[in-house]
């Protein structure tokens, strides 16, 4: 009876998709670009040779526009110099770049606009071919979001898709990342699987990454009804999902295992990054097969000698040694080489090997990239490190005493000395707080209040100071969120940029969401601060200063029978304010949350 109540619903789900599919694109729709302003939309577009089409997603509402490309098709041998798909953050095509699909695309691009609007250009080159392209874009607010996803670790684990076993909600995007032990695979495994059934997995579909991130590495893309299993090559693996508005089945259901992997073989050469050096291991049988040795090493300055032990190795300041930096506008690149110089005067028999060792800071992170030249073949070598990022409070604008405590209790409209730090041995970098939020709750969920935006500042009591060498420095006066939060944390986004760079995003301050013209940063970091609690929080609780922050926080405010009286009016009293508060808030159509500055009694 099962397998009969499967051949029953096939045609009914295939029914379902031919619907869908039929009523993806109007009629009267242009085949090559326009202007779109629905709250959602899918796109079956179908191009020939030499197009040059571009689609303009225009919002009016504030949210953000999400676009996926779920399904793209080029032409056989292009490249992405004659035919690609070019995603701008902003009106035209001269707005800040996103992204770049090409046909080596390793991926199922999913891309967000921080603008009102978000444009796509469709090139194609001179082959005769009919390229075929799918897209679908909706608008969001955090507020709407699916809470899903997050970070997987332990040797094993299980997770579904949101409302498992119950139908997905419209519109989810959720972001699985597991990690298990070092030297392992993972095995994940899907028990029960139903998603939208489409030969090309275009509406709702599951994808699958090798890897920690969803930029490359894509080991698979799947939809309908199956049990797909995959497999990772390290200890990290990444699952993504994703829907439209229609047709929502029950998910799935998936669990992960880890797989030991045998002891690693020392490889020939390995490179690790961080914000302050440049480390280079060289393997001493590596050199002896090529009949050199490490006395026939150098770097740039040949002064800076290795340590010779089991290996060799070249561990220096990311400024010394010869190093030389590049900064192209969206990214810092740090560059040294190890050259070996073959022995003789006229003729050798050696094997001629150069090391390129590249640190290139971006997204978030230092990614390290080694080219080694063997006869004319260049080997890739990368690893993942991220930049050394804090913040503090400090107690005057001379920032020289930082404040310790946590909870950090002030009062009301007293000034908030803040201070971002990076840390790094680069004397000619810049820090820029591009965006700053407060929130009551650490993980910074609704509601949030802006202090700074895009470098733009939102309150009117934030002063920011000029950009100095390592340090992003600004100050507020203090406030508390209404509906009696205790506390507020707050994030803050962070800009890092060459300080030889006159024209770089830390010199340009404040940029509005008009102007697009401004060249795109690509990386970027976030460091969290907090929380800031009212110093009449502590008093009210009947502590005195004596006290320790976890006795004001934890110990019971015990008052004298002689004042339960008092208590009793006050407690009156303060229902009649918030009842009128209350009636106010309404007759002004005042909604969600915000934030209230109160002139200090103290």
């Amino acid at each position: 009876m099962r397998v009969l109540g499967r051949l029953l619903l096939l045609p009914l789900v295939a029914a379902l998709v031919l619907a869908e599919d039929n009523s993806i694109e109007p009629k009267g729709t242009p085949r090559c670009g326009a202007s779109l302003n629905q709250p959602s939309k899918a796109l079956a577009i179908e191009l020939n040779a030499d197009a040059n089409c571009i689609w303009q997603i225009q919002r009016t509402t504030d949210e953000t526009i999400r676009a996926i490309f779920s399904y793209f098709q080029f032409a056989p041998s292009s490249s992405c110099e004659t035919e690609s798909i070019k995603v701008y953050d902003g009106p035209s095509t001269n707005s800040t770049l996103l992204g770049q699909i090409c046909s080596d695309t390793d991926a199922i691009p999913i891309l967000e606009s921080s603008s009102d609007s978000l444009t796509f250009l469709i090139t194609t080159n001179s082959v005769v071919f009919t390229r075929n392209f799918f897209v679908f874009y909706y608008f969001f607010s955090e507020t709407d979001a699916v809470n899903c996803g997050g970070e997987l670790t332990g040797p094993n684990g299980t997770f579904t898709s949101p409302n498992y076993p119950a139908a997905h909600p419209e519109f989810t995007y959720c972001i699985w990342h597991i990690q298990t032990d070092k030297n392992s695979k993972i095995n994940l495994q899907f028990q029960d699987f139903f998603l939208e059934l489409d030969q090309n997995c275009r509406f709702d579909f599951v994808a699958v990454y090798d890897g920690p991130s969803t930029n490359t590495g894509l080991i698979g893309k799947v939809c309908g009804r199956t049990q797909p299993s995959f497999e990772s090559s390290s200890n990290t693996i990444t699952v993504v999902l994703s829907t439209d508005d229609s047709n929502s089945y029950r998910g799935f259901s998936a669990e992960y295992t880890s797989i030991p992997l045998p002891a690693p073989v020392q490889p020939d050469a390995s490179l690790t990054c961080s914000s302050d050096s440049m480390t280079i291991v060289l393997s001493k049988s590596y050199l002896a097969s090529l009949g050199y040795d490490e006395t026939q090493l150098q770097l740039n300055d040949p002064s800076c000698r290795p340590v010779v032990t089991d290996s060799i190795v070249f561990s220096f300041p990311l400024t010394s040694c010869g190093t030389t930096k590049q900064d192209d506008g969206q990214s810092i690149t740090y560059t040294n080489i190890v050259s070996l110089s073959p022995t003789g005067n006229v003729i050798t028999r050696q094997k001629s090997l150069e090391i390129i060792a590249k640190c290139k800071m971006e997204n978030n992170s230092t990614v390290e990239i080694m080219y080694i030249t063997k006869n004319n073949i260049i080997q890739n070598i990368t690893s993942v490190g991220r930049y050394d990022v804090s913040i503090s409070f400090y107690d005057s604008d001379s920032f020289s005493n930082p404040i310790l405590e946590s909870p950090y209790y002030i009062d009301l409209n007293e000034t908030i000395f803040t201070q971002v730090s990076l840390h790094s041995t680069d004397p000619n970098l810049l820090v820029f707080v591009d965006t700053c939020i407060a929130s009551p709750q650490p993980d910074f969920g609704s509601p949030t209040y802006d202090l700074i935006r895009s470098g733009c500042n939102k309150d009117d009591t934030v002063v920011t100071y000029p950009p100095l060498e390592h340090y992003g420095r600004f100050k507020f006066n203090a406030f508390r969120f209404l509906r009696y939060f205790p506390s507020v944390y707050l994030q803050c986004d962070v800009v890092i940029c060459d300080s030889n760079d006159t024209d770089s995003r830390c010199t340009r301050g404040c940029i509005s969401r008009q102007k697009r013209d401004i060249s795109s940063y690509l990386w970027k970091t976030n460091a969290v601060v907090g929380p800031i609690r009212l110093k009449r929080d502590l008093r009210s609780a009947g502590h005195s200063e004596s006290l320790t922050k976890a006795e004001a926080e934890e110990t019971p405010n015990l008052q004298q029978h002689s004042f339960y009286t008092l208590s009793f009016v006050v407690l009156i009293s303060n229902i009649i304010i918030v009842v009128a508060v209350i009636l106010k808030y309404h007759i002004k159509h005042q909604a969600g949350y915000s934030y209230q500055k109160l002139q200090s009694s103290y």
